[in-house]
């Protein structure tokens, strides 16, 4: 199949920051390419400076799924460039990138850098995070994400893929502001705020206080903002939330997902994805319901 002028064996990919491609080579060596569950791989997000991450704790489990607070730890543009893409171009499948800054000129750094780089295949914008500038969170404001994407759009030939966010009264609207803007495809959800008690004060267990909810208790979710998304762009959609089975991929891909991307799922089992992919295989759903939209994008 191909997504964004991008040749798939299939259309299971991860959810970024979810599987550490690199500490997976450290520990299962050549044999992590000869099972590499994804048919691309999402790096996690990185921003232009060292990101140290939110105080511990970072994660709480909940009864179908886990809260996180991981704060996007990372070594920065130059530092992913210099120490990380080294490991992540031998990758037996295509490298997309994540990416965010707090405002246009931070994301254009990022996008020119990463996009300069043969290794890198695609990009995918996380606009989760507030604009220094407005104050709004990019990705839950159709116009900031018009103007985002208008800005990067001319800074790269590579895939630009805008990750939206859940936490916002109209999905659809930001994601049609993504696709005029100039993106060639959207992913979603991100995680889901939510808020963790500690059992024995009720107060907050994670140490940033509130976090982001992932894992089976959004799938309900995800699958209608990705059915309202679907609807209303004319670009791939890849869909993601609770995904942990070849049924829910397929519900995914039904609702008008080109490529679906298994997340919480990787914490428990690795290979969860090559599972979910075989299983979708069994439904003869592996080339994807969504995959004639993806072959005509460019």
């Amino acid at each position: 199949m191909t997504f964004c002028g991008i040749e798939l064996e299939h259309p299971v990919i991860n959810g970024s920051g979810t599987f550490d491609a690199i500490a997976a080579r450290r520990a299962f060596g050549d044999e992590l390419d000869r099972r590499f569950p994804f048919s691309m791989f999402v790096s996690k997000t990185i921003t232009p400076e060292p990101r140290a991450g939110n105080p511990p704790p970072r994660l709480y489990e909940t009864a179908t799924g886990m809260i996180n607070s991981i704060g996007l730890p990372n070594k920065g543009l130059e530092g992913f460039l210099a120490a990380d893409l080294p490991q992540l171009a031998p990758l037996p499948v295509p490298l997309c990138v994540s990416v965010m800054a707090t405002d246009r000129e931070g994301f254009a750094r990022l996008v020119e850098a990463v996009g300069s780089r043969d290794e890198v295949a695609a990009i995918e914008l996380n606009v989760s995070c507030p604009n220094v500038k407005s104050g709004l969170i990019v990705g839950e404001q159709p116009t900031e994400t018009l103007a985002l994407c208008e800005a990067l759009r001319p800074l790269t030939a590579k895939p630009l893929v805008v990750k939206l966010t859940p936490n916002t009264a109209d999905p659809a609207a930001v994601a049609a502001a993504a696709a005029e803007g100039g993106a060639d495809a959207v992913s979603l959800i991100n995680t889901v705020r939510a808020f963790g008690p500690d059992p024995a004060t009720l107060g907050p267990w994670l140490g940033a206080g509130s976090g982001g909810l992932s894992g089976a208790a959004v799938r309900p979710i995800a699958l209608e903002q990705v059915r309202r998304v679907a609807a209303a762009v004319s670009i791939p959609v890849i869909g993601m939330g609770g995904i942990e089975s070849g049924a829910d991929a397929a519900a995914f891909l039904a609702a008008g997902a080109t490529l679906i991307a298994v997340g919480t799922a990787n914490f428990r089992d690795p290979l969860a994805a090559e599972r979910v992919r075989r299983e979708l295989a069994g439904l003869g759903l592996e080339s994807g319901v969504g995959a004639s939209v993806a072959s005509t994008s460019t």
